[in-house]
């Protein structure tokens, strides 16, 4: 294995609610059973989270709803590339996906978080802990069923958005077709 390889991915990118969560990986020793987190298991994910937590150097960084729509989601990607760029140590730093940010240091590959292993492993870090912080506000936005659908545009959702409008995690800058007749745009 190759401890010279930061992988970065992202969770979040496409949500109407909560925070883009970004997260970047150098493994120090191999772990079994990495891939794109969206082909695990909750419960596998959240197990394999706390091996990569021990078996790597790390960060995880996140950008709210509110910047997002006062900055824009370009600007938080580029702020999340920069600063895990800037806080680990590496020969290389792949971003899954095909565009850079305007981060130049950066490789990237699409479809990298099922092919190279610190990719898979920020994939998983970066689900777990915006999956985590959506469950932890839930009880607080109890008319939205944000611990079931982690603020990703679902039907159910979009039924929660035409009855109570938007809350104050909702990123009010993105806009939903079939919502774009409600009132609460």
């Amino acid at each position: 294995m190759d401890m010279g390889i930061c992988g970065i991915d992202e969770a979040g990118r496409g949500p109407i609610a909560g925070p883009l969560v970004m997260a970047g990986v150098v493994l120090k020793e191999e772990i079994e059973g990495l891939r794109d987190s969206k082909k695990l298991t909750e419960k596998k994910r959240e197990i394999l989270f706390d091996e990569i937590i021990q078996k790597s150097e790390y960060k995880i960084v996140e950008v709210s709803n509110k910047i997002i729509d006062e900055k824009g989601l370009s600007y938080a990607i580029n702020y999340c590339l920069n600063m895990i760029v800037n806080s680990i140590k590496a020969k290389r730093y792949i971003f899954d996906g095909n565009s850079k940010f305007g981060v130049d240091i950066l490789e990237t590959m699409i479809k990298g978080d099922d092919k190279v292993p610190q990719i898979s492993a920020a994939s998983i870090l970066a689900k777990v802990t915006r999956d985590r912080f959506m469950k932890s506000i839930a009880e607080n936005y109890p008319e939205y069923s944000f611990a079931k659908h982690k603020g990703y545009i679902t039907k159910q959702h979009i039924e929660e958005m035409k009855k109570y409008g938007y809350s104050d995690i909702h990123r009010k800058s993105y806009k939903v077709k079939s919502l774009q007749q409600e009132s609460l745009f």
